[in-house]
C-alpha cells in the first residue's frame, strides 16, 4: 500500500503492520529476514483498503504485470546469489 504500484523494495526484517502471514513468517523464523515487496500504491478516493487490496488488477496494470512479476524474481535471484546490498541498489526504486 505504501508503495507505487510496480515499484520493489528489497529489505531485512521489519514489523508486520498487522499482516497475518508476516506473522505467521516472524513467528517461525523470527523478525531478521529478507523481504521483497511489490506496490501496488493507495486506494483511491474514499475506497476501503480491503477492497482495494482484493480487487483484480486494472486492465493498465495487467499490461505491466508480466514485466513487474519477472522484475521481481530477477531481485529474489539478485538477492540470494549477490546479497542484499547489491539487490537493494539493483532494484529498489
Amino acid at each position: 500500500l505504501d508503495i507505487d504500484y510496480g515499484a520493489l523494495r528489497l529489505k531485512l526484517g521489519g514489523g508486520d503492520n498487522g499482516h497475518n502471514g508476516l506473522k505467521s513468517m516472524t513467528k517461525a523464523m523470527g523478525a531478521d529476514y529478507h523481504r521483497v515487496r511489490f506496490g501496488i500504491g493507495r486506494p483511491p478516493g474514499r475506497m476501503q483498503v480491503a477492497d482495494f487490496v482484493l480487487k483484480d488488477f486494472s486492465s493498465t496494470e495487467r499490461k505491466e504485470l508480466d514485466y513487474f512479476v519477472d522484475r521481481a524474481a530477477d531481485a529474489v535471484e539478485c538477492l540470494v546469489t549477490e546479497g542484499l546490498e547489491r539487490a537493494q541498489s539493483a532494484y529498489n526504486s
